[in-house]
């Protein structure tokens, strides 16, 4: 495998942009460290970082790259900021940036990645796992399938929340979202889902994970029973424990495995 720093154009946002990628290298001496003869086109992973978090923090926090170095998937991970995945009342357009414009520069880039959808994936940590989960049900043409760790799946409640604790000071939400309503709109997973259900169209496969412990676990647990009302095909996972890294290195291994299940399955 190989593991590239990317600095590019992003013409929506009008900036430089960063990517990290773990890209598999096609090599004759097999081993579990450097990986072995991959043939192309390769499965791709959209592995979005949290709050706080940069398009460095996943290579550094845990190790993806190890998890993967066996396995035929490019690893694409971006920066968003604090953006929340979403086009900003007041900032950048980080929605169509990942959504749209990440796309066909990662295909221009690397012409052995793959363009087909079932073989296209998604996933993420706290903010990140909302941003999975989020372009899975936005366009879930696009996607075979998505994953959450410790996932902030509740936005519109989240806010709610930091609203109310700010007491009319800035927050982290002000710049994102401003003061318009997030229930009901493109920015909740509720309305994506219920809309992509209402499509009757083919539904992604789902994974949520979160810690029984963590102040994001009810919020999973209404987006989990919501989901399986909606006859999404949906693998819900919970254990003991908080908002911390060493719950997602062992996540992301997880979903690994399970991305390379779905792979084997039939579309």
């Amino acid at each position: 495998m190989a593991f590239l720093t990317v600095d590019c154009f992003s013409e929506v946002l009008h900036m430089s942009v960063n990517l990290n990628v773990i890209l598999p290298q096609n090599i004759n001496i097999i081993n579990p460290v450097n990986g072995g003869q991959f043939k192309p086109p390769y499965p791709v992973l959209y592995l979005l970082h949290g709050y706080n978090g940069d398009h460095t923090v996943w290579a550094r926090r845990t190790s993806v790259e190890r998890y993967a170095a066996d396995k035929s998937i490019i690893v694409i991970m971006p920066g968003a900021h604090l953006s929340f995945y979403s086009d900003m009342e007041i900032g950048f357009r980080y929605w169509t940036y990942i959504s749209e414009e990440l796309p066909r520069i990662c295909k221009d880039l690397f012409p052995n990645m793959t363009d087909d959808p079932e073989m296209t994936f998604a996933a993420g940590l706290s903010m990140g796992g909302y941003g999975a989960l989020k372009l899975a049900l936005a366009f879930p043409e696009r996607f075979r399938a998505a994953a959450s760790l410790s996932g902030a799946v509740d936005v519109a409640s989240l806010a709610e929340r930091i609203r109310e604790e700010a007491k009319g000071e800035p927050n982290a939400f002000g710049p994102v979202y401003g003061n318009r309503q997030i229930r009901g709109s493109r920015d909740d997973l509720f309305e994506l889902a219920e809309l992509a259900a209402q499509k009757g169209g083919k539904l992604p496969k789902l994974y949520q994970w979160c810690g029984k412990q963590d102040f994001l676990y009810q919020d999973n647990i209404r987006l989990r029973d919501f989901l399986r009302e909606k006859g999404f095909d949906l693998t819900f996972e919970e254990a003991d424990g908080d908002h911390q890294w060493k719950y997602w290195d062992a996540g992301i291994e997880r979903v690994l495995e399970w991305i390379q299940l779905c792979l084997k399955e039939k579309p």
